[in-house]
């Protein structure tokens, strides 16, 4: 209670109220355990960056945050059935828990964005509820930018060599040929030697400086189908800004026509103006393992992915990623350890319940043969 009377004190002494939300003219903190929710729009000409607490924004109608100053939070969460606009960037050191409704974000605009500390994560990222805009990262090396459109969820999961200093990442459902936002047109029929078609359905924009691979996954309105009639030959692929064509970027893909997920080679992010599908003429050599049925229930069948090819392979690594291409759990020299629950992942939800049930994909690479494998799972739990 100590806590929210200080806040409460800020409040009145620092902010005054407009008809419709908020405006801090002076300084306010959230302190350690404290919380302070936001039902209207916040107007932001003041100091608000030395907080501990949790930001809640709450409400049926959408909500703004704009002013002359960026806020940073601690802990924020997001419950804004209709949006949460950002004309200025938002910051957070920890957590931001995505509940209902998008964060917006003027694509217009990449340097208003919001951004993920050093420390920060998020949680709960659905189709629901994601950024629709541009994200960007500080001091991290591995991130999964939670990112979409209004119609859904299409993260990009970035893992670089080094710290990045700063990178950003915004998802765009559109042809590369007639963009909306940007001033050049990225024509699909300029390709690098070697390369074959270039989705004309979506593709995301990524800066980075620090070489990295991406994971980017499909669903049925990205039209692989279109591309290609093998997965195998599905890659990554980027637009030069220099040569002004499309290059390989490799990787390997794993999935069906009305889902999965790629992860392409490393690559420098800067030198690339947006990224998307394509096919290249020369996959990569993976070999298909049956698809599997999990069943975690302690009644002895299926209770744990098993499989038997690996007595002829002790040195290997297990990689299994969600339908939406998030990695849930890796184990290197995997002994039919998954049942269904994460080893990786804090956007995991009750992690201690375990996985819910569902399409999973695959990967699993095994190093003494020199092969790679792929394949479905399905978990189900009663």
């Amino acid at each position: 209670m100590k806590t929210y009377c200080i806040i409460l004190f800020f409040l009145s002494s620092l902010c005054l109220e407009a008809q419709d939300g908020m405006r801090n003219w002076g300084m306010l903190k959230i302190y350690t355990g404290g919380g302070l929710g936001f039902h209207g729009n916040l107007i932001n000409d003041g100091i608000f960056d030395d907080n501990e607490g949790l930001v809640g924004f709450y409400n049926d109608a959408p909500i703004s945050v704009s002013g002359s100053f960026a806020p940073l939070f601690n802990d924020m969460e997001i419950l804004v059935s209709n949006g949460l606009s950002l004309d200025i960037d938002i910051g957070v050191k920890n957590n931001v828990n995505f509940m209902e409704g998008n964060i917006l974000t003027p694509r217009t605009d990449s340097f208003v964005t919001l951004d993920f500390g050093p420390d920060a994560f998020h949680t709960g990222a659905t189709d629901m509820s994601k950024v629709d805009g541009y994200v960007s990262v500080q001091g991290k090396q591995n991130f999964t930018f939670p990112v979409g459109d209004t119609e859904q969820l299409s993260p990009l999961i970035l893992n670089s060599e080094a710290v990045n200093p700063t990178a950003l990442c915004a998802y765009f459902y559109e042809d590369p040929n007639n963009p909306t936002i940007f001033s050049e047109t990225f024509n699909t029929n300029a390709r690098a030697m070697g390369l074959g078609n270039v989705s004309t359905q979506e593709f995301w924009h990524l800066e980075g400086s620090i070489p990295s691979t991406v994971q980017i996954s499909w669903n049925e309105r990205s039209g692989i189908s279109l591309l290609t009639n093998n997965i195998e030959e599905i890659a990554v692929v980027g637009w030069n800004g220099l040569d002004h064509q499309w290059e390989s970027l490799g990787g390997m893909a794993v999935g069906d026509f009305s889902q999965g997920m790629v992860v392409s080679n490393t690559f420098d992010p800067n030198v690339y103006e947006i990224l998307t599908f394509g096919t290249v003429e020369t996959p990569n050599f993976i070999v298909d393992l049956p698809n599997y049925l999990i069943t975690p229930n302690g009644d002895g069948i299926n209770d744990s992915l098993q499989i038997d090819e690996l007595e002829q392979s002790p040195n290997n690594h297990m990689r299994i990623y969600d339908r939406n291409g998030l990695l849930v759990f890796e184990q290197t020299n995997y002994t039919n350890g998954f049942n269904g629950y994460a080893t990786d992942g804090k956007w995991v939800i009750d992690r201690n319940r375990g996985l819910p049930s569902g399409v999973y994909f695959y990967l699993l690479t095994m190093d003494d043969l020199d092969l790679e494998f792929q394949g479905f799972l399905y978990l189900a739990r009663d």
